[in-house]
């Protein structure tokens, strides 16, 4: 099994010292999905961008190819016999992944109704389940959105995961794992975000499809 945090962490010394963080945030997410459980995640502005892409390199093959149960795709050929067979050859593994950033209906209800700040810990308390994971993204780490829906995830169960930078702020330090990428400036830290969730995708691909 090929150790994508190894090769991360070769190509971006500098993560070495979340190094820790990345392997500990890893374990949540393999316990998680072999529980059956799924992944929510959020994140403002460019992090909204980020929790997409997360959630698209998870629910589709990302570098290998993932073929899905045979039983699963004997159902399909059952059901319609055309349609399975176009399905079969089309659909790919999926794991389970929900970005909380594109609910419309419910981000604008929130902010006209409510509060904004409420919005993603609304999400979560409505989806979140115990054996999930909850992943937040902040470059400063106080959002105020994350840190509710952090808080709200905790109470109800879930594994939280906090990606971040500079001193972590205060996700950092409600999470269970923390990855606080060194450096200080907005963007800077979300280049390194990138290179980081793309080695978590990687590596759980790896085990959940290892064919």
């Amino acid at each position: 099994m090929t150790d994508h945090i190894e090769e991360l962490l070769s190509r971006y010394p500098a993560l070495s010292a979340c190094g820790q963080g990345i392997r500990d945030s890893y374990a949540l997410l393999e316990k998680s999905f072999a529980a059956g459980g799924k992944l929510l995640v959020a994140g403002n502005g460019g992090s909204a961008a980020d929790s997409d892409h997360i959630t698209g390199e998870l629910l589709k093959a990302f570098i290998k190819k993932r073929r899905p149960d045979k039983s699963f795709l004997d159902r399909l050929s059952q059901i319609d016999g055309e349609g399975g067979a176009y399905l079969a050859d089309k659909l790919e593994g999926s794991l389970p992944a929900v970005s909380l950033c594109n609910q419309t209906a419910l981000l604008t209800a929130s902010l006209n109704d409510v509060d904004g700040n409420v919005v993603f810990a609304q999400e979560v308390m409505g989806l979140g389940r115990k054996e999930d994971v909850f992943l937040g993204i902040s470059t400063s780490g106080n959002s105020k959105d994350i840190v509710y829906a952090m808080i709200v995830a905790k109470a109800k169960g879930l594994a939280t995961i906090a990606l971040t930078g500079r001193d972590g702020g205060r996700i950092a330090k409600l999470a269970d794992a923390a990855i606080i990428v060194p450096e200080q400036e907005t963007f800077k830290i979300q280049e390194l975000h990138l290179p980081v969730y793309h080695a978590l995708c990687l590596q759980i691909e790896e085990r959940f499809f290892p064919e």
